[in-house]
């Protein structure tokens, strides 16, 4: 018994090792085989024009009596009177297959959603009333795929985001405004900016755009998006962006698919380089050792709760625009290939996040 119980344990080694070597080797085929719909694109019709005055659409609205966007670690509080209004896009949550675009009442979704909000937009509860809209967002296969029912899944998960950002104008006020996305939520971002936002009165009330884990390119992106790149810490009206790498990086997934496409003013991205800026110092191109991060959060096992560590993880932006933090730090068993940190791009630098969107805010007060 204990020679069969040894012959099952070399065989599971071998599959293990066999399964990450064909990683390596066909990793994206594999991912893409796995996640990718084969399902034909539902169209559905639009959310009615006063859906979102429903607080239950959303997944943090300053109404809802439970609200993940107000959770802090042991050491912080969120405001209950912030001067600012926070219009947050989460990332992609639904990983289904059958269909392209998240149901609204889908619960195991909107429980990962909320878990998001938790380690990212809970930065911003010092200085803003949050609100983060459910919508029915693409799925994560329809980044991986150059299918027409991809882009017919993200402009249906845009619809309902523009529908959202319409009601936050109306509740919010005349409050001085901070945009904040990640992944497909700064994806929707961009959009926002180009479409609602650039050239229009409440360009004059943004106190800063966090579109981050989403390249923007500097030549062929800014200057439709309608504000400048951060280039001080102390800056408002301005745009920050970075994409999280440990060391040895491996960028290629990520630079391959920004160089095949069309920038903003219609000029290929190829070759340009992304806003990158250093959420440690809160200016672009920059370089900070650890003793610079005020905190990284670091979630326990089982996601339900987390704690501030501070000293941890560097960060230096390379020449091309992606943000480096030197050795794998151990945060979770969420990395990407090629040592992306793209779950953990807002807890990573929590607590300098949070000290850079109060100190913005500031500078947009004195303006």
């Amino acid at each position: 018994m204990a020679r069969k119980f040894l012959y099952v344990i070399v065989v599971l080694i071998m599959l293990t090792v066999g399964a990450a070597f064909a990683y390596r080797l066909w990793g994206m085929q594999i991912i893409r085989w796995w996640a990718v719909p084969t399902a034909q694109f539902q169209s559905l019709p639009p959310v009615a024009p006063n859906a979102y005055a429903d607080p239950k659409m959303w997944i943090a609205h300053p109404r809802r009596v439970t609200d993940p966007a107000r959770w802090t670690p042991t050491g912080y509080g969120a405001n209950t009177h912030p001067a600012a209004a926070v219009f947050f896009i989460h990332p992609t949550s639904f990983l289904g297959t059958k269909r392209w675009n998240a149901a609204l009442d889908d619960e195991e979704t909107n429980a990962r959603a909320e878990l998001f909000l938790r380690g990212q937009a809970s930065a911003f509860n010092e200085v803003g009333a949050i609100w983060a809209p459910r919508y029915r967002q693409a799925t994560f296969g329809a980044f991986l795929t150059d299918a027409a029912a991809a882009n017919q899944a993200l402009a249906l998960a845009y619809g309902d985001v523009s529908a959202a950002f319409d009601q936050f104008l109306r509740e919010a006020g005349d409050r001085p405004i901070i945009l904040v996305g990640h992944s497909q939520g700064s994806l929707h971002l961009t959009r926002l900016l180009r479409e609602k936002i650039a050239g229009t009165p409440v360009a004059r009330r943004i106190v800063a755009a966090y579109v981050v884990g989403w390249p923007v390119s500097r030549s062929a992106d800014l200057a439709a998006l309608g504000l400048p790149e951060c280039t001080r810490a102390d800056q408002a009206r301005c745009l920050l962006s970075w994409e999280s790498f440990a060391e040895p990086a491996d960028t290629a997934m990520v630079s391959e698919a920004y160089d095949k496409t069309i920038g903003f003013n219609g000029q290929p991205r190829r070759g340009t380089p992304m806003v990158c800026t250093n959420p440690l110092t809160g200016t672009g191109n920059a370089a900070a050792p650890a003793s610079a991060n005020l905190g990284t959060l670091v979630p326990a096992a089982d996601l339900a709760s987390a704690t501030i560590v501070a000293g941890r993880v560097p960060a230096r932006c390379d020449p091309r625009g992606f943000l480096l933090i030197g050795t794998p730090p151990e945060i979770g068993p969420y990395v990407l290939p090629g040592n992306n940190y793209h779950v953990y791009d807002y807890g990573l630098f929590w607590a300098n996040v949070r000290a850079d969107a109060a100190r913005r805010l500031a500078a947009f007060g004195a303006r």
